[in-house]
Order: C-alpha cells, then sequence, then structure tokens
C-alpha cells in the first residue's frame, strides 16, 4: 500500500498534534488526582477547570453545566436513563426519531423493557424531522425529547431551534446527540432550547474515552455512575484528566477553525458529489444537500454490495464506510437509509465518505477514479444488473 487516504473522520479522527502535545504533561508530569487537596494536584485541578470552561464557552453554557464522561454513548446512556428515572412520576412517555444512533436507539428500547413508552417520529427523503411531527407527538406524560443534532450516516443537520422552542413551550426536556456535530458547525444550548447535549472528543481531533453531558442547570437528573462525589456528586470515578485536556485543546482549535474548516470541507464535499454523480451511473445522494454536515457525503450505488466495494477501496489504500452493519455481524442495511425510504435492496449499497481539513483535492479525484473503476467490476459480476441492462437494452 503506497499511500493511505482516511475518508472515515465520522468514525473517528487522528488526535491533532497539538492536543497531544497539551495531553502529555499530564501523563507523569502532572499526574495529581485533581479530587485531592495537596498543592501537587492543583496542576490537574485547573487543567480540568479549564478545558471545562473552553467547552461550556463553545456551546454558551456555564461551567458548572458541563459534566465529563467516557464518551458520546455514555452521554446519550446517561440522558435517557437518569431522567426517565428522575421524572418517572410525571409520566413515562419518550420521543426520538427513527435515525439516531444506535447509543439512543438501544436505550430507548431498553426503556420500554422497563416499563416506558417511547415513540419514534418518521423523518422526510432527506432525513429531516418535522417539528409538528415533534409537537403531535406530544402528550401529557411526555417527560422528554431526544433528537441528535446531525445524522452520522447521511450528515443532515436536524432543526433544533424549532424543536427547542416546542419542547419548551410544553415544558418537555430536549436532549440532543450532538457527537457529529460539536465543534463542526456552531450550536447554542439557549439559542436552540437545548437541556442536554451529549458529544465526544474523538470526533473532533480529540483523543478517545473522553466527552462530555451538558445538563442545563435547574434539571433534575439522577447520578448515571455512583462511587465518588467527583462532577459534583453526579458522576463518579477518577476524572480522566489527559483526556479531559485534550478533548478541551481540541475544542479549543476546532472553534477557533470552524468556519475556515466548514469552508474548504464544503468545497471538497461539493466536488466530490458532484463528480460521483456525474460520472458514476445510477449513483444518488442520501441525505439533504442543504442542511448538511461540512464534511459528509453518502452515496448509493444500485446493483452493488457496500462492503465489496469497501474491501476493494481498502485495497486501494482508501479507507470509508458503509451503511449495511456486516462487518458488525449484521447482514440488514442501515437503519437510517431504511427509514429515509432506500429500498432494502438498495441500502446494501451504500457509501459513506467523511473528509476533514488535511483531505485534499487530489486524493478525493484518486478516489473517484478507483471508485469508478470498482463499481463497473463489482457490476459485471452482478446478475441483477445484468438483468438490468438486458431489459433496458
Amino acid at each position: 500500500m503506497e499511500q493511505l487516504i482516511y475518508l472515515d473522520n465520522a468514525a473517528t479522527t487522528a488526535v491533532a498534534p497539538e492536543v497531544l502535545e497539551a495531553m502529555l504533561p499530564f501523563f507523569c508530569e502532572h499526574y495529581g488526582n485533581p479530587s485531592a487537596i495537596y498543592s501537587f494536584a492543583s496542576e490537574s485541578k485547573a487543567a480540568v477547570d479549564k478545558a471545562r470552561t473552553v467547552i461550556a464557552n463553545a456551546i454558551g453554557a456555564k461551567n458548572e453545566e458541563i459534566y465529563f464522561t467516557a464518551g458520546g454513548s455514555e452521554s446519550d446512556n446517561w440522558a435517557l436513563k437518569a431522567t426517565a428515572e428522575a421524572y418517572a412520576s410525571k409520566g413515562k412517555h419518550i420521543i426520538t426519531t427513527k435515525i439516531e444512533h444506535h447509543a439512543i436507539l438501544h436505550t430507548a428500547q431498553w426503556l420500554e423493557q422497563n416499563g416506558y413508552e417511547v415513540t419514534y417520529l418518521d423523518v422526510d427523503a432527506d432525513g429531516r424531522v418535522n417539528p409538528a411531527d415533534v409537537e403531535a407527538a406530544i402528550r401529557p406524560d411526555t417527560i422528554l425529547i431526544s433528537v441528535m443534532a446531525a445524522n452520522n450516516e447521511i450528515g443532515t443537520i436536524e432543526p433544533l431551534k424549532e424543536i427547542g422552542a416546542i419542547a419548551k413551550a410544553h415544558s418537555v426536556l430536549f436532549h440532543t446527540d450532538a457527537v457529529q456535530a460539536f465543534g463542526h458547525i456552531p450550536l447554542d444550548v439557549d439559542e436552540m432550547g437545548i437541556d442536554m447535549l451529549s458529544a465526544s472528543g474523538h470526533k473532533i481531533n480529540g483523543p478517545k474515552g473522553i466527552g462530555f453531558l451538558y445538563i442545563r442547570r435547574g434539571v433534575k437528573i439522577r447520578n448515571f455512575v455512583h462511587g465518588g462525589a467527583q462532577e459534583r456528586n453526579r458522576r463518579a470515578g477518577t476524572h480522566n484528566v489527559p483526556g479531559i485536556v485534550g478533548m478541551g485543546k481540541a475544542t479549543e482549535l476546532a472553534i477557533a477553525n470552524m468556519k475556515e474548516t466548514a469552508e474548504y470541507e464544503t468545497q471538497l464535499r461539493d466536488y466530490l458529489i458532484s463528480r460521483v454523480l456525474e460520472e458514476i451511473p445510477h449513483a444518488v445522494l442520501h441525505g439533504s444537500k442543504e442542511y448538511r454536515l461540512p464534511n459528509n457525503a453518502n452515496f448509493g450505488f444500485r446493483f452493488i454490495e457496500g462492503e465489496s466495494m469497501l474491501i476493494l477501496l481498502d485495497q486501494n489504500g482508501i479507507c470509508a464506510s458503509s451503511g449495511s452493519a456486516c462487518t458488525s455481524g449484521s447482514l440488514d442495511p442501515s437503519h437510517v437509509l431504511l427509514a429515509i425510504g432506500i429500498p432494502h435492496e438498495r441500502a446494501h449499497g451504500s457509501l459513506r465518505i467523511t473528509i476533514s481539513r488535511e483531505t485534499t483535492r487530489e486524493q478525493i479525484d484518486f478516489t473517484i477514479e478507483n471508485l469508478k473503476k470498482i463499481i463497473v467490476r463489482l457490476r459485471s459480476m452482478s446478475p441483477l444488473y445484468e438483468d438490468y441492462v438486458k431489459k433496458n437494452a
């Protein structure tokens, strides 16, 4: 393999050099436990406090509303399970969508098994939920609305501000899974009426194993991890100081460069989309053209399997992902693609490309040229494509 072209930045990102540099002193030099009272721990405590401030400022929150976790999945679990427990006396109804990340969907299913009722809202063909549908689903016993900020597969950005206003008008808590959106697009918890927000460090060139949950002051939510007084008695466990420092630095860099990065990624993304749709027959774009993350492009290619396409791309040094979950032991296609109305047989032929500010036009050109050859090869072995050609000859 002569080169590596990494186009799976929605899955994870490389730790930025500045982030690693900021983290290193807190492994062996300033390794004190920030919960300790002796002076040696002061460096660690100050570093945690600084990161908390940076992250709070990034979303318009207060420092004391940021709670560090082990990542986005923990934050999502905390938001749903602890809210359900805390507000059970008011009601046991929760609203979410059919395109949420599995950290939300599987948690919601767990809650259903434990006496709660969940409404899973449909989305349109672009993957956008209609705020009117959210409002129509609210009942007297509704305690929580959870709608992701942007979809991890098709990149569609959801109407958070409108949903937040509806939630507030009905006195219902509003949570958003912002794992894909945080650091990539502007988020303001007050402007958008968000009561809880989940995010993860490794999606923004920070380290893995660190995330946070924003909890608006006054929200009555139960502790998620018991055993210590960390995070103002709400989330026990010794602080992951290097991880927290890394996420703080990654957030600082992402916010400072957001406008410039988004402009670059959007231009490159649109170039990619234009070439693929123009040069590859029977290709479609999944997700919204208007409301879309800057770095996301998700395509559907008829008459092929996504897994075969990924394997052949990998052989050429190109890392991407497919909507099909075959690699996780399931032959089912993406629940997101099915939710936006893609037929079962076509949902298998999807390809997600997520770029970064490090991605070059030359890499995109190389990818497209290889992709064109790969699709021709795979279709040449497809009985479905052969039948299609014969019928349309």
